[in-house]
């Protein structure tokens, strides 16, 4: 039989651990609403000036083989930027994001390409510390997010590649779609693309722009400026779908311990009803046998 000290022990420690999932699933609910109006400020940022550079590209006023950060060449080494969050406690959120890399390296190691990765965020650093080649890790930086840090990244992005140490970068995050749906993302860097998107929208009127100065002066200047952004725009995608993701398992967490608490709480009052139960059973016993006696 059930020890009714050690079940209530059991039942305490359940309870503690409840209160602890449900602070963090609050301090996570606090962080995700902050950083979330930051990206989705910063969403419609990103999209105008892809559009911007795309109507610079299309204007047929250049040819992107004299910009280096458009040239494209053939690939022997591959650059991947991870990025991941600091800390864990977030359910599969990282490992996926691991796996999504770890698919991404396969196959280009399947094509006879080198790969190697800048990690952003100490849980993808600590995994592949040992398992694949680390040019540079950037921990303790998912936390706020800064553009400066974003900066640093694609700055290093930009000189492996303009080096001639990568032929292409490719950068994998964490995209927020929702609070229950954060799915990983695998996206080229560089050399940069502007694909036309397909739209069922009407067609509105379009503009020329005159340029001041001239699409091939001005691309090699702002084109830096667009990798920060879009490096930038994965930290914060990443960093909302962490907050998500912790609420999510926090939330699932709570309820687990809820349920258990349940459960032990039943067994306790069994195994107490039980114990009384023998007690009486004893006790009618031993006054049966007082009466034969």
């Amino acid at each position: 039989m059930p020890n009714l000290r050690d079940i209530r022990k059991k039942i305490d420690a359940v309870k503690k651990i409840g209160q602890i999932t449900k602070a963090m699933n609050m301090v996570a609910s606090a962080k995700l609403r902050s950083i979330q109006r930051r990206l989705e400020g910063f969403r419609p940022y990103k999209n105008k000036f892809e559009e911007v550079i795309g109507n610079l590209i299309s204007s047929g006023g250049i040819n992107p083989q004299k910009i280096e950060l458009l040239q494209v060449r053939e690939v022997k080494k591959v650059g991947i930027i991870l990025v991941s969050a600091d800390r864990g406690l977030c359910g599969a959120f990282n490992s996926m994001l691991i796996k999504e890399t770890e698919k991404a390296i396969s196959k280009f190691k399947k094509e006879g390409k080198e790969v190697e990765l800048i990690c952003v965020g100490r849980k993808g650093a600590s995994y592949f510390a040992k398992r694949a080649t680390i040019k540079e890790a950037y921990t303790d930086v998912m936390g706020k997010v800064l553009i400066q840090d974003a900066r640093k990244i694609a700055r290093s992005a930009m000189r492996a590649y303009l080096n001639g140490e990568w032929d292409e970068v490719y950068i994998v995050y964490g995209y927020f779609v929702n609070l229950i749906k954060q799915i990983p993302k695998v996206e080229k860097l560089l050399p940069l693309s502007f694909e036309p998107k397909e739209t069922e929208e009407p067609k509105k009127m379009t503009y020329s722009y005159i340029y001041e100065p001239e699409e091939e002066e001005l691309l090699p200047e702002i084109l830096p400026l667009y990798v920060n952004t879009v490096v930038f725009a994965a930290m914060l995608e990443t960093a909302v779908s962490e907050q998500a993701a912790r609420m999510t398992a926090m939330d699932n967490a709570n309820r687990a311990c809820g349920d258990m608490v349940r459960q032990l709480t039943l067994l306790f009052n069994k195994t107490r009803q039980a114990s009384i139960t023998k007690e009486l059973m004893d006790i009618v016993g031993g006054a049966e046998a007082i009466k034969k006696g």
